[in-house]
C-alpha cells in the first residue's frame, strides 16, 4: 500500500492538481514498460491538469478523479470550503504558501444570534489569502484496514493504476475539479467519445458505508445515486459480476454524485456505472476502508474492462 500511503499525502485539492498530476505522469512514465500494453498518453495543452491513457482498441474508459476537498483561506483568518468536508472543530490542517509550509487547525464557529457557521484556522502566523488547506495526512494501517485523508479519492486512482498494469484495450481518464462541481469531463469525455468512439464508463469512486453497504461485503455496484444510469447497462454489468466469485454490493442512494454527472449531461450517448469499495468517515481526515473490499474492487475492473 506504499503508493497509496504516497498519493494519500499530496496536496491536490480541486483547482490545484498539479502535483498529483506530475506525481501519477512520473509514475506511469517509470512503470508502463512493465505493463502488458504500453498506453498512449495525453497530457498537457488541451488537458490543464487532467492524464487520458489509451490502450490497444477501447471499447470502456475508467474516469477517477485525482483532486481532493479542501479549505481555501478568504480574508482574516476565514476559510472557505473546497467541495464537502465535515467540519469539526480541531482538525489538523496543513499547506503552504510564499512564507513557508503551514500547520493549522480548524476552528468552528457558530454565531449564538443567527445560528451560522463560521469556519476559521487557527495557526502560528497569518496565511496568504487563497492559500489552501487540506487534512493532515495520518497514515493507519491494520491487517484488515487502511485509513487517512483522501482515500476519496486517490484510491479511486490508485484502482484504476492497478488495472493499467494489466489493461490490453481501455481508457483511463485522471479527471479534475470533481470535489467542487466538476468541469473537466465535460470536455474530456468529448475528446474521448470523438477520438475513439467509447460511450461506455466506469467511475473509479469511493462510496459511503452505510446499513446497507457495510464494511467487508465486497465492492458496491452503483444502481442510483443523485442520476440515475441507463440499467440496461448496469444490469450488464451485475450479470459480469454473477459469472465471477468476486464480493458484491448493490447500492441504492438519494444523494451523491461523481463525474458520472457530466456522462449524463453529455451529448455523446455514454453509459456509466459507479464502482467502488464503501468507506466510513467519509471526508474526514480519518477515511477508513476494509483492504478485502480494495481487492474485490480492482479484481473487478479487470473483470469488466475485459467483458464489456
Amino acid at each position: 500500500m506504499e503508493l497509496l500511503k504516497k498519493m494519500c499525502s499530496i496536496h491536490a485539492p480541486s483547482g490545484n492538481e498539479a502535483a498529483m498530476t506530475k506525481f501519477v505522469l512520473d509514475y506511469i512514465k517509470k512503470n508502463k514498460k512493465n505493463w502488458t500494453v504500453e498506453p498512449k498518453i495525453y497530457s498537457g495543452e488541451g488537458f490543464q491538469d487532467c492524464i487520458v491513457l489509451v490502450f490497444g482498441k477501447p471499447r470502456t474508459a475508467i474516469f477517477a478523479h485525482m483532486d481532493s476537498i479542501g479549505f481555501t483561506v478568504r480574508y482574516g483568518k476565514e476559510l472557505v470550503k473546497i467541495g464537502g468536508p465535515r467540519t469539526i472543530d480541531g482538525f489538523k490542517l496543513v499547506g503552504e504558501d510564499s512564507k513557508g509550509k503551514i500547520a493549522a487547525t480548524l476552528k468552528v464557529k457558530v454565531d449564538k444570534q443567527t445560528h451560522e457557521t463560521k469556519l476559521e484556522y487557527n495557526a502560528k502566523r497569518e496565511i496568504e489569502r487563497g492559500t489552501e488547506l487540506t487534512f493532515k495526512p495520518e497514515w493507519r494501517e491494520t491487517k484488515d484496514y487502511v485509513q487517512c485523508c483522501y482515500m476519496d479519492n486517490r484510491l479511486g486512482v490508485w484502482t484504476a493504476l492497478k488495472v493499467a498494469e494489466t489493461l490490453k484495450d481501455g481508457v483511463i481518464c485522471f479527471s479534475c475539479w470533481e470535489e467542487h462541481n466538476g468541469g473537466s469531463v465535460s470536455y474530456l469525455q468529448k475528446f474521448i467519445y470523438e477520438k475513439y468512439g467509447v460511450k461506455q464508463a466506469l467511475i473509479s469512486d469511493i462510496t459511503w458505508v452505510t446499513p446497507g453497504v457495510p464494511h467487508g461485503k465486497g465492492v458496491a455496484i452503483s444502481l442510483r445515486d443523485s442520476l440515475i444510469p441507463r440499467r440496461s447497462y448496469v444490469n450488464k454489468i451485475i450479470e459480469i459480476t454473477k459469472t465471477t466469485k468476486i464480493p458484491y454490493q448493490l447500492e441504492v442512494e438519494g444523494a451523491g454524485g461523481s463525474d458520472a454527472k457530466e456522462l449524463q449531461m453529455a451529448e455523446a450517448p455514454w453509459d456509466w456505472c459507479f464502482i467502488g469499495p464503501p468507506e466510513d468517515f467519509v471526508h474526514t481526515p480519518d477515511e477508513k476502508v476494509f483492504k478485502k473490499d480494495i481487492d474485490a474492487t480492482v479484481k473487478l475492473y479487470k473483470v469488466l474492462m475485459e467483458k464489456l
